[in-house]
Order: structure tokens, then C-alpha cells, then sequence
């Protein structure tokens, strides 16, 4: 069996300008990076607003192992399956993070005959986005740490900072650190500080969330740098930043369209953790999709219980999105861990959103027919139709199938329905997630926890949608907890603000902002000789 790099590298890819003229955008609508690249400016929105939207179709996942389901594999494969069908298509998914890519999971970019084009550079650096999103990170960072360092109004109190700094990487190393030491503190004002990965980064959510770029800009000014001695918040835009972060973010802002290995428009824009942040590509890239195309599919990241409940409860309420329906990733191997117990759960919890649901029990190579047509036969018993995708292998011909479902399950109007209304108090959204999505059988809080979740109530914000930060190895905190586990109580450890995303980040069990690297990372693989060629990638 070939590797996804291997066939990527032995795949033609037809000039972006083809792509583009193909879902009607003219080569002045494009700002190219070479010539199998592209950014589509925000302008283009203005000339597309009277169109009318196509279907938007979300695809999920069951409870994940680690090394991931296919999701994007199965996202790509169904745009491919749905062109086979005569639908003009178009796929909107996340960037990868070059953490995972160097780490354990390896790209982002799908896999096989169902992946997107060119792989390696969309894997490593692409466009720039992520690095434009931690230099503006980065750039806060620096300037509320110059405003502390010079008692600069309205002033910041050093114990009580809550702005970290970030990098695109996995390093355990950086969770927490020591700055501004020596020098008689001419080196800054000696205290904690700490990493995160870029991916969840509150400037990554923020442009994931931003409709154009005064709604950016307005929304970076609204971050939390710290606190002053009252506990009153400090903003990114009281400090000075907001206006800088925008001009670094300018170009970032812009989605940027690639290819599927059989040709299928894509638009790779944006990626916020869904363990951490809310797990979907932009707002701007799935608008500008539905516009584009008769079907728009996108993905969520990790299981339904994450990336799922994010993409209704805050991308779907904050941009007025209704998807058409929603499919289920499931496969053997999940299934080995987890038991159909799990799939059960992830079908209630889409049923409980009102969006129709089909199941794609996704094909590896070595997983026996039979097996599979069994599996798909007991996924039919939840009351769902299942199909079998082999999207890898034989790319969208692979789920015409699953594509055949989409169309009829999309002829119907739907009506999404969100877990919970704004207007409940943080602790019941907190619990009615944990009861309701995660089978939980309550919430219990640490001290931490509560203070934290007490003080952003006080301050204006208990009205915003909640973002559970909570494993994805599990319906439960607890990442050893496989399966659908009962009798267990979700721990609320701690909760923050992100004020310019418009949500309350709720930190659950062990939950790590900053990943770390496994005993043999993948970069250990990749490779680059003599003439340029990449190898080790997968």
C-alpha cells in the first residue's frame, strides 16, 4: 500500500485559476501563491451576498483512537463522492497544525486518494497562517508585558496576567516558565508565564469567528490581557495592541483554496483545537463556500461530543449556520476500543440537534469485508442508515453510496436545535453538556473552578455559549474511560474568558492548552534531500 505522501507526490494537480474558474471565481479574485495556490480576498463576499446558500453538510466522528478515524479523510472523499454525482462542490476544512504533524497524528490534509493538494505544503507552513497568528499572539504578549514593565494606565497587577504566549509546536517544556529575570528587573517584571500551541490560541478562534476585518479587529481589541488589583479586566484593546494584531492578521484573514486529488475545490482556512477551542475551520471560508457551491462539507474536529457540539452551540449560533445533515465517522478499529455503545451516544447526541445523520463506517486497509458489512449492520440497528466508504483507496468512487444519502437527507428543511439557550447561568450550560452530550451524571467543581466561573459571571460575561476543554479519548474527563461510560461526574478544574471570541473556555480533568511529544515523534521521520523532496510526511 502506497503512503499518502507517495501518492500525493506521483498525483497531477491542475492550475488553482482551473479550480477557481470551475466555481465561477475570476483569476482577478485570486491572489496566488504559486501556481497550485491561492487566497480568495473578502471582497469576493460583497459580489456573492445575493446568492443563495447550497446545503451545508458537517462531518464527525465517533470517540477517536489516537491516530484518528479518517475524518478528513472521509470529508475530502465525500466532496469527491458528491462531484461524481454531478454537484458542484466545495470542501471546507481546517489547516493542520505542524504540533500533530510533527508529533503523533501525523497531517492533516486527508489521506491516500482523498486528500488534499499539494500535501506537504499544506502540512508544513502553507500559507503562513498559523505563524501570522502567533507573531499577532506573540505581539500582545510582549506589549502587556511592556505595559506591566512600565506602569503604563489602566494598570496591571503582575500576579494576575492571563495572557500566555504561544507556538505551533508540541513542548511540554514551555507549559510553565519563569520571565523577566536578572537584571534588576530591567529585563521585564519577574513572573509566571507559560505556552500554549497555536491552534489554541484565542486570536486562532477569533479568526476562525470573524465575519470580515473590522469585525477581527474589534474582537482582538475585546481580549483579556490580566487584571488589575480590583479584579477589573485589562483588553488588548486598552493596551494598544488590537490595531497592530489586525495588520499582522490581514492577509491570514483571507481563505485560501486548494485542490482534492480528483479535483474537487477546497478551502483550508483556520485551526482552533476542538480539545481546547472550538474545533471548526472560519466562518469566512464556509460562508464564502456555501455561496460557491450546491454543497458545502466541512468537518468538526475530534468525536461529536467536541467538535460537533462546538460547531453548533458556537460557530452555528454566531454565524446563523443550519446544517443539512451531519455524518458519523465510525470504524473497526474505534469500535474495538469503544464498542457501538459509543456510536449509539453520538447518534443521540446529533438526533438531539435535530440534524439527520448517516453513518460512513470508513474502510482501512486491512479490515475484512465481512467484518465491516457486520459492523455496518449493527450501526443500522441504532435506527441510522450506514454505509461502507473505502474514500482512502478508491477515492470518491469510494462513497457514492454515502453521497447518494447526503443528497436525499438534504432535500428535507432542517431545523438545529443548540444544547442550551444563552441566557442560562454558566452552570447549568456546564451541566446540561455534561449530562446531555457526555452521558455525565453531574458536574462536581474544584475550588478553582468555581472561583473562576463565579468571577467571569460577576464581570458580564455569563451569557456567552461555554467551550469544554475536555479529552478526546473519552465521553468522560477521564482519557482511560473508554467506551460509554456510566456513573461518572465531569470536573470543572478551571474556566476563562475569551471575550474577543465570544465564549467561556471550561478547563475539564487534566486538559493540556500545550501538548507534548510522543517517545518517537514523527518528525523523526521526515526527511528532505538533494533535489527538494520531502519524504516521511504522512
Amino acid at each position: 500500500m502506497r503512503s499518502d505522501l507517495e501518492i500525493a507526490q506521483s498525483s497531477s494537480l491542475r492550475p488553482i485559476a482551473e479550480i477557481a474558474a470551475g466555481i465561477g471565481l475570476s483569476r482577478d479574485e485570486l491572489v496566488p501563491y504559486g501556481l497550485h495556490m491561492a487566497k480568495v480576498p473578502l471582497s469576493v463576499q460583497e459580489r456573492l451576498v445575493e446568492r443563495p446558500d447550497g446545503p451545508l453538510i458537517l462531518v464527525t466522528a465517533m470517540t477517536p483512537t489516537p491516530k484518528g478515524e479518517g475524518k478528513t479523510t472521509n470529508t475530502i472523499g465525500l466532496g469527491q463522492a458528491l462531484a461524481k454525482l454531478g454537484r458542484r462542490v466545495v470542501v471546507a476544512i481546517r489547516e493542520p497544525s505542524l504540533g500533530p504533524c510533527m508529533g503523533v497524528k501525523g497531517g492533516a490534509a486527508g489521506g491516500g486518494f482523498s486528500q488534499v493538494l499539494p500535501m506537504e505544503e499544506i502540512n508544513l507552513h502553507f500559507t503562513g497562517d498559523l505563524h501570522a497568528v502567533s507573531i499577532a499572539h506573540n505581539l500582545l504578549a510582549a506589549l502587556a508585558d511592556n505595559h506591566l514593565h512600565q506602569k503604563s494606565e489602566p494598570p496591571l497587577d503582575a500576579r494576575q496576567m492571563v495572557w500566555r504566549r504561544v507556538m505551533d509546536m508540541n513542548d511540554r517544556s514551555l507549559r510553565s516558565i519563569v520571565i523577566g529575570l536578572e537584571d534588576r528587573g530591567r529585563n521585564g517584571v519577574m513572573r509566571e508565564d507559560g505556552f500554549d500551541i497555536t491552534a489554541a490560541s484565542e486570536v486562532m478562534a477569533i479568526l476562525c469567528l470573524a465575519k470580515d476585518l473590522e469585525d477581527l479587529k474589534r474582537r482582538l481589541g475585546r481580549i483579556i490581557v490580566g487584571y488589575n488589583h480590583l479584579r477589573k479586566p485589562v483588553t488588548a484593546g486598552e493596551v494598544g495592541a488590537a490595531g497592530a494584531m489586525a495588520a499582522l492578521l490581514k492577509h491570514a484573514l483571507h481563505p485560501n483554496l486548494v485542490q482534492s486529488i480528483e479535483g474537487v475545490p477546497v478551502l483550508v482556512h483556520g485551526g482552533p483545537f476542538a480539545n481546547i477551542a472550538h474545533g471548526c475551520n472560519s466562518v469566512i471560508a464556509t460562508r464564502l463556500a456555501l455561496k460557491l457551491a450546491d454543497f458545502t462539507v466541512t468537518e468538526a474536529g475530534f468525536g461529536a461530543d467536541l467538535g460537533a457540539e462546538k460547531f453548533f452551540d458556537i460557530k452555528c449560533r454566531a454565524a446563523g449556520l443550519t446544517p443539512a445533515a451531519a455524518v458519523l465517522v465510525v470504524t473497526r478499529r474505534a469500535v474495538a476500543m469503544h464498542g457501538v455503545e459509543n456510536v449509539a451516544k453520538h447518534v443521540e447526541n446529533l438526533r438531539s440537534f435535530g440534524v439527520p445523520a448517516v453513518i460512513s463506517v470508513n474502510r482501512f486497509a486491512d479490515d475484512p469485508p465481512a467484518e465491516l458489512a457486520d459492523l455496518a449492520r449493527r450501526c443500522g440497528e441504532l435506527g441510522v442508515r450506514a454505509v461502507v466508504t473505502d474514500f482512502r483507496e478508491s477515492g470518491g468512487a469510494g462513497g457514492v453510496e454515502l453521497a447518494e444519502a447526503v443528497v436525499q437527507m438534504s432535500a428535507e428543511p432542517a431545523s438545529l436545535r443548540y444544547a442550551y439557550p444563552l441566557d442560562a447561568p454558566l452552570r447549568e450550560k456546564i451541566e446540561t453538556v455534561a449530562r446531555t452530550i457526555y452521558g455525565a451524571e453531574g458536574v462536581d467543581y474544584s475550588s478553582q473552578g468555581a472561583s473562576d466561573l463565579k468571577q467571569i459571571s460577576d464581570l458580564g460575561y455569563g451569557g456567552l455559549p461555554i467551550c469544554m476543554a475536555k479529552t478526546p479519548a473519552s465521553l468522560s474527563d477521564n482519557p482511560k474511560l473508554p467506551g460509554r461510560p456510566q456513573g461518572f461526574r465531569i470536573t470543572v478544574s478551571g474556566a476563562r474568558v475569551s471575550a474577543g471570541a465570544g465564549f467561556v473556555v471550561v478547563l475539564t480533568g487534566k486538559i493540556m492548552t500545550m501538548p507534548g511529544l510522543p517517545r518517537r515523534p514523527a518528525a523523526l521521520d521526515i526527511d528532505i534531500d538533494a533535489r527538494g523532496a520531502i519524504s516521511g510526511l504522512f
